[in-house]
């Protein structure tokens, strides 16, 4: 398969070797995103595109000697050289860095935190070899990471590395616009149902079949007894979890829409207030659970709320992991009808299409196509006293001149005037000072007779 997107990163990286090569200096990358996200891909691919000399070794969870011998035996076979006989991570880095004085090269540690992890003192190693080497050796050194909070760690000014990244990477999944390369043969809202179970991780996309229809490639991936990704999110989490049932309860509850901290300490069995704090804190870090406030009052941490931002999670705790005994003895095609097909359609999907059309919205304000541009963009709060009763708008964008309420519908039928006439007087009535109205629709939209701050998006002409 083509490699699919990622065409800034790409071009950050293809410069950094420029770099190397035309100042005869070394740069450093550090590239960290969370497990299945294209880290390695993405090297892999900029390794086909250059030209100079690579060493590309993925570290192992083995003692020191053992990766040792494992860089060496990479060496030998890329550099048509005998096998070095080096012991140490220490010594056959500083052949790798020296070697580097001589001709421009890329060399790549992937997976670093294991390393990291066997050899005390490995950031100093490494911090002391780019100091010796950082104005003769022509290299690119690329360090690569899943532990995102490990990584992290590595650009804390208490870390030796501190100060020695010339360029960092932050590798997060794709949005629908890049995704969608990876099944082009469906519609538009096939896409849309795909991109809210696989959302935008590269590895999972790769598996989509478009030749065959949206549910069979649920029901091959996800739903069936020993489907390919059924343990996915069990393994991604008990890799990085040490109590993997204050996980489980808190994406339960999330799952069922529960988003407020005390709706999700009420409704999940997490002992202590403390502790849900902690595996919140931990779930956001990992990059599974996204922590939002409303634009229009951010600071307020009672209206904060949490959700799943990883689609493949939401999924799987919502149908698979809530209904594991009726998975195990009820027939595949008879468990998707029962407790999936009309909550999928109904409910799932349209809640994905809100954060699709949040990045539409990015993507054409990073393009200069939006004005006034987007200053903010996420959530809009009301509160109505009088009436007893708040609430949020889910998308609404912020700008110079005031809000913009966009209303996303993923429906089959068509959306009347009187019911754009209806959704744009509850926003009046809160109070908010909103310069247009935006109906982004699968389905058409009638404006007949509606004023001409309203507009209609319809999807199958967002990414034209």
């Amino acid at each position: 398969m083509n490699f699919i997107g990622r065409e800034e990163p790409l071009r950050k990286l293809k410069r950094a070797i420029a770099k190397t090569d035309k100042d005869e200096s070394m740069q450093t990358v550090l590239i960290y995103g969370r497990r299945r996200v294209g880290k390695s891909e993405l090297v892999k691919q900029l390794l086909k595109d250059t030209s100079c000399q690579s060493i590309y070794y993925e570290c192992r969870q083995v003692a020191e000697e053992s990766n040792a011998q494992g860089i060496c035996n990479i060496l030998s076979e890329q550099l048509h050289l005998p096998r070095p006989g080096y012991q140490s991570i220490e010594e056959v880095l500083e052949y790798i860095f020296q070697r580097a004085c001589d001709e421009n090269m890329v060399f790549v540690l992937d997976e670093y935190p294991y390393l990291r992890e066997n050899i005390r003192g490995m950031d100093s190693i490494l911090q002391a070899l780019i100091d010796k080497y950082r104005d003769s050796a022509r290299l690119t050194f690329i360090i690569l990471g899943s532990y995102v909070e490990i990584m992290r760690n590595l650009l804390e000014p208490s870390n030796p590395l501190y100060g020695r990244i010339d360029l960092t990477i932050h590798l997060k999944p794709m949005d629908y616009y890049e995704s969608a390369g990876f099944y082009p043969a469906f519609s538009e809202e096939d896409r849309v149902k795909i991109y809210s179970v696989f959302g935008g991780i590269p590895y999972y996309n790769r598996l989509v079949d478009d030749a065959v229809s949206v549910e069979e490639n649920l029901m091959e991936l996800l739903v069936a007894p020993e489907a390919r990704l059924e343990n996915e999110v069990s393994m991604y989490l008990n890799a990085e979890i040490s109590k993997i049932a204050n996980a489980n309860e808190v994406f339960e509850a999330l799952s069922r829409g529960y988003t407020r901290y005390k709706d999700i300490l009420d409704q999940s069995h997490v002992s202590s207030g403390p502790t849900l704090v902690d595996v919140l804190d931990k779930l956001s870090r990992m990059e599974v659970v996204e922590k939002r406030t409303p634009i229009n009052d951010e600071g307020n941490r009672r209206k904060a709320s949490y959700h799943i931002s990883d689609p493949l999670s939401a999924f799987y705790y919502r149908y698979i992991f809530r209904y594991a005994s009726q998975r195990k003895i009820i027939a595949p095609t008879v468990f998707f009808d029962k407790y999936i097909r009309e909550d999928f359609e109904a409910y799932y999907v349209p809640h994905y299409f809100e954060e699709i059309c949040k990045q539409y919205l990015i993507r054409k304000n990073l393009a200069g196509e939006i004005s006034p541009v987007i200053e903010k963009i996420g959530k809009y709060y009301y509160d109505l006293p009088a009436e007893r009763r708040n609430g949020e708008f889910d998308v609404v964008t912020q700008d110079e001149t005031g809000y913009v309420f966009y209303e996303a519908k993923f429906r089959k039928e068509r959306i009347s005037a009187t019911s754009v006439r209806e959704e744009i007087a509850q926003v009046k009535a809160t109070g908010m000072n909103c310069h247009k109205y935006v109906f982004i629709s699968k389905s058409p939209v009638d404006l007949e007779g509606l004023e001409d701050s309203v507009e209609v998006i319809n999807l199958k002409n967002m990414w034209d």
